[in-house]
């Protein structure tokens, strides 16, 4: 199992920017590949972003292409998401997940196997 810490969430006004980290432990990092959901009330968790293990491959939902980044430094175990131009759709509560896929970026939330306890962004109109 790894665990997984979030960190980085809190209120911003639209159009400015966070950055969520998300460090791990337990297991071998570079076994996973990861990805980043969200949750917002009365919503089912979506994907955001995903990485594999060597950073070589993303993958993005279209709500946040182009505005998010997904990286990932192996040397810290951590696993970070840059979000830039946020907008009030984007409150949730967002989610750093892992999965055994390794080189293969899913954005199936079935197929990540552990996952972080989450940290709110909430951006204000």
């Amino acid at each position: 199992q790894v665990k997984l810490v979030e960190s980085g969430g809190g209120l911003v006004q639209a159009g400015g920017s966070l950055r969520l980290s998300c460090a791990a432990s337990g297991r071998t990092f570079t076994n996973y590949a990861m990805g980043w959901f969200r949750q917002a009330p009365g919503k089912e968790r979506e994907f955001v972003a995903g990485i594999n293990w060597s950073g070589g491959s993303t993958d993005y939902a279209d709500s946040v292409k182009d505005r998010f980044t997904i990286s990932r430094d192996n040397a810290k175990n951590t696993v970070y998401l840059q979000m830039n131009s946020l907008k009030p759709a984007d409150t949730a509560v967002y989610y750093c997940a892992a999965s055994r896929t390794r080189d293969r970026v899913t954005t199936t939330s079935s197929m990540y196997v552990d996952w972080g306890q989450g940290t709110q962004v909430t951006v204000s109109s």
